[in-house]
């Protein structure tokens, strides 16, 4: 009669994956990088973009109706938004792309080094009867029919 495991066990056993854990790590991390690439954007490329353009995209707005308190469709954090989210994805294309050539060559190198250690590694020997080169795994020798030890 096996035992069913408990509720909290399970969630325990959940939580201490490998793949939960990586993940966790990913949002925290993703979340720091979000800051700042939100920071690069706003304190950095804002104010340079507005020397130019005279603009500054957070002050950019459309007033819906009148009144006291009338909507306002904030568009300008809207176009600050789509920055961030280029230059985020700009930067993971980046560094996916240079982890993939980092791991393109690492597979180059190590496919190089065992075809340099297959080349290295002798395929012939020579028969102790005839000293006619043989195969290195040969049992007996195809010319003179002798024997190998």
């Amino acid at each position: 009669m096996s035992k069913k495991k408990g509720f909290v066990a399970e969630f325990k056993e959940f939580i201490l994956r490998g793949n939960v854990m990586d993940m966790a790590v990913g949002v925290i991390v993703g979340g720091a990088f979000t800051a700042i690439v939100t920071s690069l954007n706003e304190d950095i490329l804002t104010p340079i973009l507005g020397i130019f353009g005279g603009t500054d995209f957070s002050e950019l707005k459309v007033t819906l109706g009148i009144g006291e308190n009338p909507p306002t469709l904030m568009y300008g954090n809207f176009i600050t938004a789509i920055i961030n989210f280029l230059i985020t994805a700009l930067v993971i294309f980046c560094l996916v792309k240079g982890i993939n050539h980092a791991s393109e060559r690492a597979a180059k190198l190590v496919k190089k080094n065992k075809e340099e250690a297959e080349a290295a590694s002798p395929t012939e020997k020579e028969c102790p009867y005839c000293f006619s080169k043989i195969d290195i795994k040969a049992t007996r020798c195809p010319h003179c029919t002798s024997e190998l030890k």
